[in-house]
């Protein structure tokens, strides 16, 4: 009998070791994957607010002044999809109050209308609000609107 002529195959150990390897380059893959993720969630909200922006201008020609931008339906729509909410009037009763993470803050001038801001969280830990109001700006803050602010801060 010819020892030579014999197939060999991969051993238990090689596989194993393959194995490992495939594993630990998908861990990395996917941990690279979630960050992307959340800086897109973060994109999309800076989006939704700088839209809201245009819709509260909407709001002030039809109007006259933004007294009702808080509770309007279709900036309550826009609030919805930054907050990750389907039920509108959710969002507009979360409107002015401070609380989770998850509260999105507008303010308005009580009685012109004059100004507003609005600020909501964004997804990436650590990385604070971002706020938007009648002046034009739009960036981000460590921390959310005090109450009653019409400007970022």
């Amino acid at each position: 009998m010819n020892i030579y002529n014999r197939t060999r195959g991969f051993t238990l150990i090689e596989l194993l070791v393959v194995i490992a390897i495939i594993g630990i380059l998908a861990s990395v893959v996917l941990a690279s994957l979630n960050t992307a993720r959340t800086k897109g969630a973060d994109a999309a909200i800076k989006s939704n607010l700088a839209n809201i922006r245009a819709q509260a201008e909407i709001i002030y020609d039809t109007q006259g002044n933004y007294l009702n931008l808080c509770t309007n339906s279709t900036v309550a729509a826009a609030l919805a999809s930054v907050v990750s909410s389907s039920d509108a009037t959710s969002v507009v009763s979360a409107i002015g109050t401070a609380g989770t993470a998850t509260t999105v803050i507008c303010h308005v001038t009580a009685t012109t209308g004059a100004a507003w801001a609005i600020a909501a969280p964004l997804k990436t830990s650590g990385s604070g609000y971002w706020c938007v109001d009648s002046t034009g700006v739009s960036r981000g803050a460590s921390t959310t609107l005090a109450a009653n602010a019409i400007v970022c801060p």
